[in-house]
């Protein structure tokens, strides 16, 4: 990890730190600013969406979306965040991975919340929402029931339930009527390929979530679901409209304003090498060990058990996920490719290689390989993949040649 990465690690720690204890301390202060006089001079409140543009780290490449609330009357203006969490918890990662990540409420002074994302180069685009004092009032009193310590923690889900679609419901369920959205029965990508959108510039931040993704991260959205990103439920709401239940119509948004104007920071480079890059010289490789084998006849069995166990170690990241409470992690079809049972076999296939004797794994794993390729037809790999599983089939073909052709049944 880099130096500017450590930074911006500790920065996020100290950061969250703070608004931690700001939030605890001024929990019961606000909890009575917004009840007190209940709802009287609901005309001064004025509840707002806010949406975030991405980030340069891995969790904020997709943007972030919250809720202002201000209250003139009694000096309220806070922002109410669905996307608080922690990565001094013990094993962050790991329960990420198998989301098992619990995020939680928070809310924080505007100010200081412009602040952080002006720090970090991030503009802040505001939605000034038309909602009348009964609408105001219920969303008030949702947020009040929501920070409770005993609601304010949810388990988080990257697609289906994360701090933007936290902050559509609470609103979108406490207005009298129906949000009705221009486009509504329009066919909508897939998730996959709405979050290829953001993270074009991050390949190998696209390749490992690809990586993880399934067949039904393939599946068409809908309205509902395609909101999961705070950009495309920014535009929906700008051109949303509030059927009453007198039949008419309202605009759901009065006002679109930039609170924070910053320049977008520069992209980092990463690898220099593409996902692809590094395919097409695994490929290159293992043709070129493919070639010197049969030139010198001999077999290069330390080679192989070297691509079993990177094989199998990165099969093993594939296969834990069909264990994760992710929905669209449960069948991923690369596993065919990458899975654990080359660790398994890996001791027997260099012990055969060695003695010179057949081995009928590799028939198995090139089923698997061709098998992997059909599977193509229903599930986007990550990028390169197809590459890799060719570098591979090549590298089973040319083990069962070189051993109906050099090696005795034994």
């Amino acid at each position: 990890m880099s130096y500017f990465c450590i930074v911006k690690l500790l920065r996020h720690i100290f950061t969250s730190t703070v608004i931690c204890l700001i939030s605890l301390i001024s929990s019961e202060v606000q909890a009575f600013n917004y009840t007190n006089g209940r709802d009287a001079g609901l005309d001064s409140v004025k509840i707002s969406l806010l949406t975030c543009s991405a980030g340069d780290e891995v969790y904020s490449l997709y943007g972030h979306t919250a809720i202002r609330y201000t209250d003139e009357r009694y000096g309220v203006d806070e922002v109410i965040n669905y996307g608080v969490f922690s990565f001094s918890k013990p094993f962050f990662v790991l329960r990420f991975i198998f989301g098992l990540t619990d995020y939680e409420m928070g809310i924080m002074p505007f100010e200081m919340f412009c602040a952080e994302y002006r720090s970090e180069g991030r503009s802040v685009i505001q939605q000034d929402l038309n909602l009348t004092r009964g609408e105001k009032a219920a969303i008030r009193d949702a947020l009040i029931a929501n920070y409770r310590p005993e609601n304010r923690v949810y388990r988080y889900n990257y697609f289906y339930d994360n701090c933007t679609t936290r902050a559509r419901d609470i609103i979108c369920d406490n207005i009298k009527g129906k949000v009705r959205y221009p486009g509504q029965q329009q066919p909508y990508p897939s998730f996959r390929s709405l979050i290829h959108k953001f993270n074009d510039e991050h390949p190998w931040a696209r390749f490992g979530k690809d990586m993880l993704l399934g067949v039904k991260a393939d599946k068409k959205t809908d309205q509902s679901e395609h909101q999961f990103l705070p950009f495309f439920l920014m535009k929906d709401f700008d051109k949303a409209e509030i059927i009453g239940a007198d039949g008419k119509s309202r605009p759901l948004v009065t006002k679109t304003s930039r609170v924070v104007d910053v320049q977008s920071p520069t992209v980092e480079s990463e690898f220099p090498l593409s996902p692809s890059q590094c395919a097409w010289l695994i490929l290159a490789i293992i043709a070129g060990v493919s070639i010197a084998e049969f030139r010198t006849k001999r077999k290069f069995w330390a080679f192989d058990t070297l691509l079993l166990i990177i094989d199998g170690c990165l099969g093993v990241i594939i296969f834990t996920m069909f264990f994760s409470e992710h929905p669209t992690t449960s069948t991923n079809l690369q596993v065919l490719l990458l899975n654990p049972l080359p660790l398994i076999f890996a001791y027997r296939t260099a012990r055969r290689g060695a003695r010179k004797q057949r081995d009928p794994f590799w028939t198995y794993a090139a089923v698997a390989i061709i098998i992997f390729f059909i599977g193509g037809f229903f599930q986007e790999y990550a990028e390169g993949m197809h590459i890799l599983a060719l570098s591979l089939l090549i590298r089973c073909t040319c083990n069962i040649v070189y051993q109906n052709k050099y090696l005795s049944v034994k």
